[in-house]
């Protein structure tokens, strides 16, 4: 066989693509702005590679790229390089590229004829960025260098073939724990040393260090982390080579296994490949006069720099904008694909209630990526707040205290400047609580306030401290048919719920056996068969205030956030459908409740002393004094006088919806079976 037909193609190596994240420019300038100043010298930078093969060859750099010591993570490989940034554009354009990298080539040489790199293989990576930061526009200019030598020529001998069909799965198992048990600066480059079926992963330093001359390796392998997603291997394996035949020139003369180690998302090696290569040593020219390359192209696919137009992401508000939505953003990357970040972004929320429920659920909503998000409250700041209710600080307490809705609202755009968030100050009024005609104007006016904030906005969070604060907004939810999300706190306990959203035609309790429709849900007020009464009259302060243990507004601020994204991340919505019982850690085999974050309970309740949390479920009832259709229709037909006459007595919403003759049903039936146990 001859020369030409042993050796059918040169080895094309796949380049980097360099990948530069926001944050390494953020963090250049603000380098640039307040240390470098006028100075050029170079800065020691980290950057870092994938091996995993629905990637790419892809290179990044990102604003830890500065930090003396990289950050590691799984299936990366880092790389140490140096950063050259010029004062002006001048000087970038000006500059000789063929001589700089030739130079930084001429160092990299000279550090590996020092044998070091045996001992610290990672030091064969090395890249380069040249760079120019008009601070002024935002604009920077840079190019990145990889570089390697031109020389030596080397050749494929065979086509390149799975992994998997020279070792079994043990011996791929064998390799994956071995290599995991290697220092960080070793696994970027090792050997394989393969016995019958066995096989042990072992450093360079084991095979090379000490060895120049007739190195048998034929029963070896070289491994060296493969970016490359094709055929072809990745850009280390030039130097890999060019190192070890410039340590063991009699290499030249033999065939040299290599594997690219790839992985795919979980962590197997079945994708990596195995070449065996051989050199060309005639007309071999040395390293030395060779010269180097490793310019990266641009976008356009010619050699010259990149461009990234900061201008906009740069403003620290724009940037603490995008920033914080990179949680939910990265989930679509693999956990939920699926995921609807848009409808968060511009679903409108309404709180009722700014105290310490209010102030949980704000925080939980502007992480799930919400930016409007209103407040309605009357109260205002004490003392006794700040520790408790997230928003607020010993500043808002001052001068009488500022109004919670508003001091919320304000403190909240100091946390993203972005957020679209306003306070309303505004009173409920409420059933059982009895007005004079000095109130009446002012009660018309909080009712149109409050009217007007439930119809402007999607979704109405009802966090308020009584019971009866929640009839009228559940009221005047239902009547507009938004999505209601109502949390409740006891002492050592909490209930979340979502109110069902029901035309007429669905205001049933015919519900199906294992789950109920989201449309026929129960409101918070259909479990009870009392009217709400005046909870605060004749009661001490503690019985006043909600006490609570601190831990309990949080979770049930979080599950109620929680329960409200399922909901709008369901395909049906607000029609999600809930099971009557969700409890136990497998999820029901129902495909009507499945949704993108998995099914949505219709109400969580928790209690902290046996930390115990259950999942029940009720139907609409329709006797319900709060949005059942009786009420409803009167409320829709006579509005304000409806209300006026709830106001001054909460009975008579027994009365209007039957539970007045319900319980005086219940006592005649006490009454009969007294009677039938006395005969």
């Amino acid at each position: 066989m001859t020369t030409a037909e042993k050796r059918t193609e040169i080895i094309q190596y796949v380049p980097f693509m360099s990948f530069v994240h926001p944050s390494f420019w953020h963090a250049l300038t603000d380098m640039k702005i307040n240390v470098d100043k006028l100075n050029e010298t170079t800065k020691k930078i980290h950057g870092r590679f994938t091996f995993r093969d629905d990637t790419g060859p892809l290179f990044e750099v990102d604003g830890t790229s500065f930090n003396k010591v990289p950050e590691s993570d799984n299936f990366y490989a880092n790389s140490t390089g140096t950063l050259l940034n010029k004062n002006t554009i001048e000087e970038f354009k000006s500059i000789d590229k063929a001589a700089l990298i030739n130079s930084i080539g001429e160092m990299i040489w000279g550090n590996l004829k020092s044998k070091t790199w045996i001992k610290n293989p990672s030091t064969l990576l090395n890249f380069f960025i040249l760079s120019f930061a008009d601070l002024k526009k935002f604009h920077y200019y840079y190019w990145f260098a990889f570089p390697a030598p031109s020389q030596p020529t080397i050749y494929l001998k065979e086509k390149s073939t799975k992994i998997s069909a020279h070792f079994n799965n043990k011996n791929l198992e064998d390799i994956l724990l071995g290599y995991k048990t290697l220092d960080e600066t070793q696994k970027a480059f090792f050997i394989i040393a393969k016995t019958n079926n066995d096989v042990h992963v072992k450093t360079l330093s084991e095979v090379f260090h000490n060895v120049k001359d007739n190195l048998d390796i034929s029963s070896s392998y070289l491994v060296f982390l493969d970016p490359s997603n094709s055929s072809n291997p990745g850009w280390p394996l030039r130097l890999l080579l060019a190192a070890i035949l410039e340590h063991c020139p009699s290499l030249a003369k033999t065939n040299v296994n290599v594997i690219g180690l790839r992985c795919d998302k979980n962590g197997s090696l079945n994708n990596s490949l195995l070449y065996t290569v051989d050199v060309m040593p005639e007309g071999y020219q040395s390293v030395d006069t060779a010269g180097w390359v490793g310019w990266e192209r641009n976008d356009k696919g010619n050699f010259g720099p990149k461009l990234a137009n900061m201008s906009a992401s740069m403003d620290p508000v724009i940037l603490a904008d995008s920033s914080s939505d990179l949680n939910v953003k990265l989930m679509k990357w693999r956990l939920v694909p699926d995921l609807d970040v848009e409808v968060m972004k511009h679903t409108k929320c309404l709180l009722l209630g700014a105290g310490t429920l209010g102030c949980h659920v704000a925080r939980d909503l502007l992480a799930w990526g919400f930016r409007n998000i209103t407040f309605i409250d009357n109260g205002k700041v004490s003392y006794s707040n700040p520790t408790r209710q997230v928003l607020f600080n010993y500043q808002d307490c001052l001068s009488g205290g500022r109004n919670k809705a508003q001091a919320a609202a304000e403190n909240l755009k100091l946390i993203l400047p972005t957020v679209n968030s306003k306070g309303i100050v505004a009173h409920i009024p409420m059933p059982g609580h009895p007005l004079g005609e000095s109130l009446i104007d002012e009660t018309i006016a909080n009712i149109k306030i409050l009217t007007e904030a439930i119809a402007d906005h999607d979704v109405i969070f009802l966090l308020l401290d009584t019971r009866e604060a929640r009839w009228l907004p559940t009221l005047i939810a239902t009547h507009y048919g938004k999505i209601v999300i109502n949390a409740a706190l006891g002492f050592d306990s909490y209930l979340v719920i979502r109110h069902g959203i029901a035309s007429d035609s669905e205001h049933t309790t015919d519900v199906n056996t294992t789950w109920i429709p989201g449309g026929q849900l129960g409101c918070y007020f259909c479990n009870d068969v009392t009217a709400p009464g005046n909870s605060l009259k004749d009661r001490t302060l503690d019985q006043q205030c909600t006490v609570t243990r601190p831990g309990v507004a949080a979770i049930a601020g979080a599950l109620a956030v929680e329960i409200l994204v399922a909901l709008m991340q369901h395909p049906l919505r607000v029609q999600a459908p809930a099971i009557y019982n969700l409890n136990g850690d497998e999820e029901p085999d129902i495909p009507e409740m499945q949704g993108v974050l998995g099914p949505v309970p219709h109400s969580i309740r928790g209690f902290l002393h046996s930390y115990q949390t259950v999942v029940p479920t009720c139907a609409k009832f329709r006797q319900c004094i709060a949005c059942s259709n009786t009420v409803v229709d009167m409320y829709r037909r006579d509005s304000f006088e409806f209300l006026l006459k709830v106001f001054n007595s909460g009975k008579y919403l027994e009365e209007v919806t039957g539970l007045t003759e319900l319980h005086l049903t219940a006592e005649m039936t006490d009454i009969l079976t007294i009677s039938d146990e006395d005969d």
